[in-house]
């Protein structure tokens, strides 16, 4: 079945919203919690990988499920989006995200309109950006040409372990970078350390994309196979 571009849209926007209001407000959530950090992560990461694995699974039949631009921008790349579809996605995507931070506030009773000061920038953090991206995007390429069933359960488990070794916590994406510019929480980032998140993001993917456009390409057969000998008449 294939649906029209608005509910594709409502679907990428819907699904950035929810995903959003998942990290920040598991994030609220573990930083009334505990006090300890690394807790707090923990406490973070898992609804952020289990919620991927369910939006994945559900809305992937109506928009593809990529509630990431930078995920967007590989398949209008491949050539397997228009460029107006591409751009309509990735509106609504940072509209949801934006929105789902909204909804967490509400949800604690927080200010609904917030600016981060949590910093995050420097080298260590940029790098982890490309790796998140390039990890995520990869998984997805991946996981599309050789096990199509399951990578809810991939993108799921990739970012839960990208949580954690990656510096950056893995972002990820630039629409959730974006969003998590409006939540003074735990987890916030500056919006002057946006652009370069974002940056680093499309840099992963578009490595990413080409990585695994020569990796997983298909093998042609190296000169003719040889023929059998013909029966004697």
């Amino acid at each position: 079945m294939v649906f029209d571009l608005p509910r594709r849209m409502a679907a990428e926007a819907l699904g950035t919203g929810i995903l959003v209001a998942a990290v920040v407000g598991s994030g609220i959530m573990a930083d009334r919690l505990t006090d300890d950090v690394a807790l707090a992560l923990l406490a973070n990461t898992l609804p952020t990988g289990a919620v991927l694995v369910v939006l994945i699974s559900i809305l992937e039949p109506i928009s593809g499920a990529h509630f990431n631009p930078a995920v967007t921008l590989v398949f209008a790349l491949r050539r397997e989006m228009a460029v107006n579809a591409a751009l309509a996605y990735v509106a609504m995507q940072v509209f949801g995200g934006i929105g789902g931070v909204f909804l967490a506030h509400a949800m604690f009773e927080l200010p609904l309109l917030q600016v981060s000061q949590t910093i995050r920038t420097g080298s260590g953090q940029w790098i982890a950006e490309v790796v998140a991206a390039f990890g995520l995007v990869f998984t997805i390429l991946a996981g599309l040409r050789f096990r199509p069933d399951a990578v809810p359960w991939l993108v799921g488990l990739f970012i839960t372990a990208a949580y954690w070794f990656t510096a950056s916590t893995s972002f990820a994406n630039p629409a959730v970078a974006v969003a998590r510019a409006f939540t003074d929480t735990f987890a916030g980032i500056r919006p002057i350390d946006v652009p370069a998140f974002i940056a680093a993001q499309l840099a992963g993917a578009s490595l990413a994309l080409a990585v695994a456009g020569w990796l997983t390409a298909e093998q042609k057969p190296v000169g003719n196979p040889s023929r059998e000998p013909e029966a004697a008449a």
